[in-house]
């Protein structure tokens, strides 16, 4: 009786305290880091202006994956448009759409020559919770396949980067004009 006395105390002490879960991820100031990976396929097309330059406009749509703990989502279909010139390098826009239809968007800035192709975004704004959203994100771009009719497909190396979602992040998204 005794030890079955001692087995209960035991158990009780045991059940006293829930064990504690980890931490959710600290987020500094509301920023999710994130890193990941782009796949995307479309088109591009190229003008020669001369020799030794080209411009081109590539229209992209494919699967953006992130990692982290602290990250804004898992999946998206990002869609880029944009225009690179070997001599400027590239301006674009792109928008990432997640799996509740909320999307966030960024213009993207880079070198966009042979040398080089480091692409950096920056947020300006979504919907619904990513409604007023800044930070930004990097990546260099590679292409796959290159056709000659213009199709491509590619990937972006080395993604990462951070959001921040603005003080709308929580209104529900606009629908035909009325909240």
């Amino acid at each position: 009786m005794r030890s079955v006395a001692i087995a209960l105390l035991v158990t009780l002490a045991a059940c006293d305290r829930a064990p504690e879960s980890p931490a959710a991820p600290q987020r500094a100031e509301g920023w999710l880091e994130f890193e990941g990976s782009w796949n995307a396929t479309g088109s591009r097309r190229i003008v020669a202006l001369g020799a030794e330059r080209r411009a081109a406009i590539v229209n992209l749509g494919g699967t953006l994956l992130l990692k982290g703990p602290s990250r804004p989502g898992v999946g998206f279909r990002a869609e880029i448009i944009g225009m690179s010139d070997t001599a400027s390098g590239f301006v674009g826009r792109a928008a990432w759409t997640d799996e509740r239809g909320e999307q966030i968007f960024s213009e993207l800035r880079g070198e966009g020559t042979a040398t080089g192709n480091r692409i950096t975004g920056t947020f300006f704004g979504g919907t619904g919770r990513y409604a007023g959203a800044t930070g930004g994100y990097e990546f260099s771009w590679q292409y796959v396949l290159e056709s000659e009719e213009g199709s491509v497909q590619g990937r972006a190396v080395g993604l990462k980067g951070r959001v921040r979602a603005g003080s709308q992040a929580s209104t529900p998204p606009v629908q035909g004009g009325k909240p």
